[in-house]
């Protein structure tokens, strides 16, 4: 418990603090009002990397997490082939890396500050890449040749801007992007030659408008505007004209995109659920303005979307089925859906390209922290380009999670993944205690990945339950709606009512039990505890929403749309009262369990300041609310040394509110 020791000697334990008066806060590390200096925190410190030692049982959290880093993040084919362009964090920070097609040595290609995305150039000898500062948000765009030697800045970070990523011109000799420099608040679509180009406005939009792909001619680009946390309206842009078609703009909000093009520009395939519970494979023909069914599940989602090889001659997808991945390829030359191969249990994710007949699956599963095979859709054959080094863990030891379906107080069932320790993780009397991890969003889902601290924590004998609330992705569009505007403690009464069925259920110790959870799911913390006092005995709220009506004026550009469908209008007196009065901020004094809160100060998307007061109102209850800052850091840990610190900390606070030994 040496951690937790020095929290209580740093002295994040005491009450009492004052407000912050404008002298008392600091802006220099970023975020939007600065951090509070008079309130006491730790300040995580750059240690040396424990790990222990291999084939220890349990396993030291440091092996966990480099284990995490250790896998890939994706896999994109170069145009020709024969390079596979991919995301890693082996060394601490998320650099660009290739490896050849049929396996090798990887090459790092970048080595500043972290990178955001990548992206081919059609020449294949060059890349794209993104960065900002310290997960500020903010990106610069670089172009850097395939071999790493040979690399420029195209588009400096602008101060408040900010960019998403589009397309290559079919050429390469520019870019498709978006970006709020206009106005700080809207997206408009901008073309750019690159390396030097000035950019410019070829669309002007309002709040989130995202790009998807340009056409091979280079006539069209689609691009989609944000209705929904869940759904968007699609349309085609005539770049040179700037002339609109609209896809779809239905009156009932759907989730659409995934666009691929054909390789002759008549047409492109793309997912919608638009008047569908669950997404579907559609075409829309240019010419005839026509939109046809491909294919369609109704117990799942369609997406990962590719056409592969020449002639558009595969056309391959994934389902969704609980959260696992399931792919499909269908050979449109013989009319027929190809054996898929044997592969690991978790979420897929697809790339190739419009000549080469091999596709790469990118895995990541309970037992797959990152890898990727290369598949050759000709011949079948199947080489696995990169297997994640598990930093010394026995993949054995790792625990795959259970499909558990509960059905909520009014009817509406709800899914989770629920993760239990063996015999020889938990040695304690009676049932271990459970930790829920939240999922953020909300319109995410929790899925069977690698997650450290789940595999860590049920190592060490806790058992880990990850709820999809209503509000989650994957379970049709219904469901994602159900906690929409005035329901949206409805799904933090989910996590109630989960756990009362855990309770029943028999296998674990619900009167230990911790919930835990970031950004949208930090909210959840908050709000579980403070609306729902008794049921949880602690809990963890990292970078959380606490002040719903800061957190909607102050949204990122792209999000304020969105919230305004998912939360209401915050411009609307209606709104501003409702969430002034039903946000956790204003209900910090009805907390009475311990808490952790952590924060980033360079977060753009949640104040530091919602996390603070939440931090200091408990203390002046005399409720412990022990609290680490990131100075360093924005919306979530992106640095190896602060991951370790937190893991520590996650770990050390939840064995001593839950009463539980663990090794160090």
């Amino acid at each position: 418990m040496a951690l937790f020791k020095q929290l209580i000697l740093s002295g994040v334990m005491a009450s009492a603090f004052a407000l912050p008066s404008m002298a008392q806060t600091s802006s220099a590390a970023g975020g939007q009002s600065g951090y509070d200096e008079t309130l006491e925190a730790i300040s995580p410190t750059d240690e040396p990397v424990r790990v222990g030692l291999a084939g220890e049982d349990p396993a030291d959290i440091g092996r966990y997490i480099l284990a995490a880093n250790g896998g890939v993040g994706g896999g994109s084919l170069s145009p020709d082939g024969e390079t596979i362009a991919f995301s890693w964090s082996i060394t601490g920070e998320r650099q660009l890396w290739t490896i050849p097609a049929t396996g090798g040595q990887p090459t790092r290609l970048t080595y500043g500050n972290g990178i955001s995305f990548y992206r081919w150039a059609p020449d294949g000898e060059h890349l794209i890449y993104g960065a900002d500062n310290d997960g500020d948000e903010q990106e610069a765009y670089f172009l850097i040749s395939a071999d790493g030697t040979s690399e420029e800045i195209i588009f400096p970070a602008q101060p408040g801007a900010f960019r998403t990523f589009g397309d290559f011109l079919p050429e390469g000799d520019g870019i498709i992007y978006t970006s709020t420099a206009r106005t700080n608040l809207h997206f408009d679509i901008y073309k750019a030659a690159i390396p030097n180009g000035e950019p410019e406005i070829i669309y002007e939009g309002e709040f989130g408008v995202y790009v998807g792909a340009v056409s091979p001619d280079g006539k069209y680009v689609n691009f989609s505007t944000t209705v929904g946390e869940d759904s968007n309206n699609l349309y085609m842009l005539d770049i040179e004209s700037g002339d609109v078609t609209t896809i779809s703009e239905p009156e009932r909000r759907a989730s659409q995109g995934g666009i691929t093009w054909k390789d002759d520009s008549s047409g492109f395939y793309f997912v919608s659920n638009m008047e569908r519970e669950y997404q579907a494979i559609q075409y829309y023909d240019v010419e005839s303005g026509f939109t046809s069914m491909i294919a369609s599940d109704d117990q799942a989602d369609m997406g990962s979307l590719r056409l592969c090889g020449a002639d558009d001659r595969y056309l391959a997808w994934t389902r969704n089925v609980g959260g696992y991945s399931v792919i499909h390829v269908e050979d449109r030359v013989e009319d027929t859906m190809l054996d898929v191969p044997e592969l690991p249990d978790g979420a897929y994710g697809l790339s190739c390209n419009e000549e080469d007949p091999r596709i790469v699956i990118g895995v990541n599963g309970w037992r797959t922290p990152g890898s990727f095979v290369t598949w050759d859709l000709d011949t079948g054959e199947v080489h696995d380009t990169f297997i994640a080094p598990m930093a010394g863990l026995d993949p054995e030891r790792l625990v795959r999670p259970e499909d558990v379906r509960i059905t909520a107080r009014d009817g509406v069932e709800l899914q989770g993944l629920l993760y239990l320790p063996d015999d020889a993780s938990y040695t304690g009397e009676g049932l271990p205690p459970v930790v829920f991890f939240v999922h953020g969003g909300p319109t995410s889902q929790s899925r069977p990945t690698f997650d450290a601290n789940t595999q860590y924590l049920v190592d060490q004998g806790f058992a880990v339950f990850e709820p999809n609330v209503r509000g989650s992705t994957g379970f049709g569009h219904t469901y994602v709606t159900l906690d929409d505007r005035e329901n949206r403690l409805e799904s933090i009464a989910d996590l109630v009512d989960m756990l009362d069925w855990l309770r029943e259920d028999g296998r674990v110790d619900a009167d230990r039990a911790a919930v835990v959870g970031g950004s949208y799911g930090g909210y959840a913390v908050n709000a579980a505890v403070a609306n729902f006092p008794g049921n949880f005995a602690a809990g963890v709220s990292l970078f959380g929403v606490a002040d719903w009506v800061t957190a909607l004026e102050v949204a990122s550009p792209g999000l304020k749309a969105s919230d305004r469908i998912e939360y209401g209008d915050i411009t609307e007196d209606y709104w501003r009262e409702y969430y002034t009065e039903n946000s956790p901020i204003r209900q910090a004094d009805q907390i009475d369990v311990p808490m952790l809160y952590s924060h980033g100060a360079r977060d753009p998307r949640i104040d530091i300041y919602e996390t603070e007061v939440m931090v200091r109102t408990i203390r002046e209850n005399g409720v412990r609310a022990d609290y680490i800052r990131f100075l360093d850091e924005g919306h979530g840990w992106r640095k190896l040394s602060n991951q370790l610190f937190y893991a520590r900390a996650q770990a050390e606070f939840l064995a001593d509110v839950l009463d539980m030994d663990i090794g160090e």
